[in-house]
């Protein structure tokens, strides 16, 4: 006679409890997982509390290397300074050398301004074409965050509060470069026309104390529309680039008011 009269009630009873033991373990390690991935945001405070500017972020991390959320906001400022920088090189793009080093007009032949007449038409054409390029770089630094967001567990609330940001950073940047462009085209338009007038009457006006003496008054009349034209547009082009420093010091800032929670 077997020493146990329920041998299959005991062998039910020791799988229940196995299950029981590996569930409670599973939640454990699930919650577990889950304080973690908020512990970012919330030892966060502590690190950052002393941070007033963008530079200290990284002197932050330097002390408080294990702190996610430093690790995650500081690559987040590097990603943005590199794709600046990039962005920077793209707009060098834009103009030909030729047009950036241009010298007295009053003094260059009617080949050297006819050639100039040309880069000033493609610069007209690459600012009108920069966008999808500048676009193109703002996805990519979104997508890097993303990716390294999730590669250090961060947490769901941390991530889409820092893409909204970006993104928030992004809309102001491609809502200025757009009027920047536009006005760089314009420009370029402006400097063509003016530059085709000089085309034309080569040969028949005069330059005197770095002014342009033109035999016909008509010829005269032009010149100034187109001069007047130039003066106005390079106004617009210096007033943005000044807002767009202002703004991309504002947006430097912005991550200390990002880490900071305002």
């Amino acid at each position: 006679m077997p020493s146990d009269p329920n041998p299959k009630t005991r062998v039910w009873i020791a799988f229940l409890l196995l299950f029981v033991v590996f569930a409670v373990g599973a939640w454990f390690v699930s919650d577990l997982s889950r304080l973690q991935r908020g512990s970012a945001v919330r030892d966060s405070p502590a690190a950052l509390q002393d941070i007033t500017r963008p530079g200290q972020i990284d002197e932050a991390l330097t002390q408080h290397p294990q702190n996610r959320f430093l690790r995650l906001t500081a690559m987040a400022v590097q990603a943005a300074n590199e794709t600046s920088a990039a962005a920077e090189k793209l707009s060098s793009e834009v103009e030909p050398s030729a047009v950036r080093g241009i010298g007295n007009l009053g003094a260059a032949s009617r080949d050297a301004l006819e050639a100039l007449r040309r880069d000033l038409k493609t610069a007209e054409a690459n600012a009108t074409t920069f966008m999808p390029r500048y676009l193109a770089l703002l996805k990519s630094e979104r997508d890097k965050v993303e990716k390294h967001a999730l590669s250090l567990n961060a947490g769901n609330e941390t991530t889409a509060r820092l893409l909204d940001h970006i993104d928030k950073r992004h809309a102001e940047f491609t809502a200025l470069v757009s009027r920047l462009l536009s006005a760089r085209a314009e420009l370029y338009r402006a400097y063509g026309d003016y530059v085709a007038i000089l085309v034309a009457e080569s040969g028949a006006y005069k330059v005197v104390d770095g002014q342009f003496i033109f035999p016909l008054q008509r010829t005269v009349d032009r010149y100034d529309v187109a001069a007047r034209a130039m003066r106005e547009t390079t106004r617009r082009v210096v007033e943005l680039e000044e807002e767009r420093k202002n703004l991309l010091k504002s947006q430097q800032d912005g991550w200390v008011q990002f880490v900071s929670g305002k």
